[in-house]
């Protein structure tokens, strides 16, 4: 198994250049406070290692009108904003398609026909995650692929497409078990992340492309090299490396990466969880800027107190006070009626 850098301490870990951080929320609503603390950490973060902080709209899926510039409001609000032009995913898809060529012309992609009842029905191999794709399609013949592709267009369908995952392991020379190639990524707060990468979708049945590929890409494009985000996609890390890796060398000229790829710092930081500790949502109640507008509510306060620092007063302070290495790890719990306030007369 590969290590995607080795684990070291965070100081060891981090790259030597000093490129970029990064927040990229989907503009599918109005963000709640779980989200803006998450975005505020990966600004502190790339601020405080003398990285630039950027922003993307990840819009290749569910939007909702005006939910970007609200996003963006939210942050400006707290004096957050970005360094440089805002990256649109739904403006990069020819690029997209150019690394889906790229891929496929160095033999690396194949056409998916199952459906998801089909790939959870399938049998799988060994300490592969749910839900991970078998292998179905990869080694079909001609004809059979011919026949499934007349199958699907008679529904309406086009195939999906995937990653070969077992040939771009032999590329990166990634020892493959038989549940996959397995990686292992070395995060500054979690240690060590470990998965076995399947032949993950490229580009949708829909035509739409998928998050994996676009992400991946991006973050080489725009030249980032450390990622704060929230624990629950912490799992997804492995096979973004294992891809950024790969991209690196077969298109490097397509993603920017031709004079070498450093490597990301990855930061997973813990989520917050609402009163019932399960994962904060609009359910809970008063959890977004514009819910909490008129009860007093103070987000620097709060976001200090969340991170084991104590109150802050406001964004000057946190950035003057914030050490990554002394955050605490533990999830953080918001209940709005702990921290309604009456409004100043």
């Amino acid at each position: 198994m590969d290590s995607f850098p080795p684990s070291a301490p965070h100081a060891e870990t981090a790259p030597a250049a000093r490129g970029a951080g990064r927040y990229a929320p989907s503009p599918s609503g109005r963000l709640h406070i779980g989200n803006l603390r998450t975005g505020v950490l990966a600004w502190l973060c790339a601020h405080s290692t003398g990285r630039a902080f950027r922003w993307r709209i990840e819009d290749l899926d569910r939007v909702q009108a005006g939910a970007a510039e609200q996003q963006l409001a939210d942050f400006a609000s707290l004096g957050v904003t970005p360094d440089g032009p805002l990256v649109i995913q739904s403006e990069r898809t020819e690029l997209y398609a150019a690394v889906i060529e790229a891929l496929n012309t160095a033999g690396l992609v194949h056409e998916c026909y199952c459906s998801r009842k089909d790939i959870q029905s399938a049998p799988s191999a060994p300490h592969t995650p749910p839900g991970a794709y078998p292998g179905t399609c990869r080694n079909l013949t001609g004809s059979v692929r011919e026949a499934e592709r007349t199958r699907l267009a008679g529904n309406g369908r086009q195939p999906a497409l995937r990653l070969d995952a077992q040939a771009a392991a032999g590329l990166l020379e990634v020892p493959v078990s038989p549940s996959g190639p397995e990686v292992v990524v070395a995060d500054v707060l979690l240690g060590d992340v470990r998965g076995f990468i399947d032949d993950f979708v490229l580009r949708r049945g829909d035509g739409v492309h998928s998050y994996h590929l676009a992400v991946v890409v991006d973050d080489l494009a725009m030249g980032i090299d450390q990622v704060v985000r929230a624990d629950d996609l912490a799992s997804s890390t492995p096979r973004q490396v294992f891809f950024a890796r790969l991209l690196d060398l077969v298109c490097p000229q397509l993603v920017g990466t031709e004079s070498g790829h450093a490597g990301i710092e990855w930061v997973h930081v813990p989520l917050v969880l609402g009163p019932g500790g399960q994962r904060l949502a609009k359910r809970d109640g008063a959890v977004t800027l514009g819910d909490l507008a008129s009860t007093g509510f103070d987000f620097f306060a709060w976001l200090g107190s969340s991170l084991g620092f104590g109150p802050w007063a406001d964004l000057e302070q946190a950035r003057d006070e914030f050490d990554l290495d002394a955050m605490t790890g533990e999830p953080a719990v918001f209940d709005p009626a702990d921290w309604a306030q009456p409004a100043a007369d």
